[in-house]
């Protein structure tokens, strides 16, 4: 008998444990909206860790989006933890998410701890600003 086959999961970037498919992929693929805060937030880490700043400028609010992402080709992201989330459910208007994320670049770690703002535009959650807890 030969050896079981085994299919590769590919797991999601944002660190929730699923599959990419069954988790931030549809929104990085454009074939569905994230129904939540929370859910927008891990899909920008996903789109950090993979260089999609298309995604990244697409989901960023009219309002405050910059001309361009700076992605820098070096560094390496390591994980995401979410802190705390403030309203951004499916039935909400707008919502907070506090997260620390962690990269390294060159060798050295980088520690990001943010509290994003996000909305809806045309019924879809967008990125509009964060503020820096600690800071």
């Amino acid at each position: 008998m030969g050896k079981a086959s085994r299919k590769k999961v590919d797991t999601c970037a944002c660190g929730s444990g699923q599959d990419r498919a069954a988790c931030c992929g549809p929104y990085l693929d454009g074939t569905a909206s994230a129904p939540t805060a929370e859910a927008l937030m891990r899909s920008r880490y996903a789109a950090f860790v993979e260089g999609r700043e298309d995604y990244l400028l697409a989901t960023w609010a009219a309002a405050t989006r910059p001309a361009s992402v700076e992605l820098a080709p070096e560094q390496r992201w390591l994980g995401l933890a979410i802190r705390a989330t403030e309203a951004g459910g499916p039935d909400d208007e707008a919502g907070w998410v506090e997260f620390i994320a962690r990269s390294r670049v060159r060798g050295q770690g980088v520690r990001l701890h943010e509290r994003s703002r996000f909305r809806r535009e045309d019924g879809r959650w967008v990125y509009v600003d964060g503020e820096f807890p600690g800071a």
